[in-house]
């Protein structure tokens, strides 16, 4: 029988009405065979634990990020898997932190939430957390991923961004399929599933937060351009750029952005769409950012660009070991063959 630790960080999926003032509030937990029942139909045994204190997903930071790397490391030889709820406005950066925080791993990894709060009648939370701990409990399949469940599909969570504020299907994987839908049965995609290591786990506990992220736009001037850029102590950028990584040609936008690479920013280049890649030097375009030393991001999302950043500008410190590793695929975040 597999035992499942269910880690509750906070969000709308461990809210509860109150019967007698009808504010929600913090589900314990502890209670969760109560608030489920039908989890006691699960072969698995189940332990909660509750991060103190609780946070919105719109708090979520670093300091939570490592906090939860080092409380699955110290857990991990007790427990076949795991499952994080947490809330959704957040998650995706949460899963793509720790898919880089948590290396050489061999168990699952399942982060889910909800859109509507687990006491409600019509919530989606009681389906994403029961479909959550059974695939975490799977005997048939090694899932050595940081996933996301959300909505009847398995994602790898480095892969993921969350498109829909309203809907019950909320997250979005572009440039990766799904690694299994669920249904009458799950069916399993074993073919795109990362090889279970061989090594023991290892947790890195620290993140560069001296990052921002630019979002290239019509109004863009040179004096928003050069104000961001001009951050003290800045480290690195996220450079949001149009389509396949094109961005304007004007003198003065890449003369602001060389400027930053001479000083030693590092600066990665992400496309604006949902799905597709970065290709620099395919149109003119991009072709400047490229001579210049933008660093591609291929058809990595926002949001594991960010964490992917943060952890490697934290953990290393040779510019062209960066600079490789960003372009690398360490986690199943990219396709490498799209990178330029």
């Amino acid at each position: 029988m597999k035992n499942i630790l269910v880690i509750y960080t906070g969000g709308t999926i461990g809210m509860v009405k109150d019967k007698i003032t009808g504010a929600l509030h913090p589900f314990d937990m502890k209670k969760i065979y109560e608030a489920l029942p039908v989890l006691k139909e699960l072969d698995c045994n189940i332990d909660t634990l509750q991060i103190d204190p609780i946070i919105d997903s719109s708090d979520m930071n670093s300091e939570v990020w490592i906090r939860l790397a080092k409380l699955i490391k110290e857990k991990y030889e007790s427990y076949d898997g795991f499952v994080v709820l947490h809330g959704t406005d957040t998650m995706s950066y949460t899963a793509s932190a720790l898919s880089f925080l948590l290396e050489n791993l061999s168990k699952p990894v399942v982060i889910t939430g909800s859109q509507l709060p687990l006491g409600m009648i019509r919530t989606d939370g009681r389906e994403n957390i029961i479909s959550a701990i059974e695939i975490a409990a799977n005997d048939s399949v090694a899932i050595p991923e940081v996933c996301i469940f959300f909505e009847n599909k398995l994602f790898r969570g480095n892969r993921t961004t969350k498109f829909n504020a309203e809907h019950f299907e909320a997250f979005y994987s572009g440039n990766y399929p799904s690694l299994a839908k669920v249904g009458i049965n799950i069916g399993y995609k074993k073919h795109l599933l990362r090889e279970p290591s061989t090594l023991p786990l290892r947790i890195y506990d620290k993140m560069c937060e001296q990052v921002i992220i630019v979002k290239v736009h019509p109004a863009l001037k040179r004096e928003h351009l050069e104000a961001f850029l001009a951050v003290d102590n800045l480290k690195g950028v996220i450079l949001e750029t149009y389509g396949s990584g094109n961005a304007p040609t004007a003198d003065w936008f890449i003369g602001a952005i060389k400027k930053a690479i001479d000083k030693g920013i590092i600066v990665l280049n992400v496309t604006q769409c949902k799905a597709g890649s970065v290709v620099m030097g395919h149109y003119e375009a991009s072709r400047e950012l490229l001579n210049i030393g933008v660093v591609s991001g291929g058809d990595i999302t926002t949001e594991a660009a960010l964490t992917k950043l943060m952890f490697v500008l934290a953990n290393y410190d040779d510019k062209e070991t960066i600079r490789k590793m960003l372009s690398s695929d360490l986690r199943g975040e990219i396709t490498e063959k799209s990178i330029c």
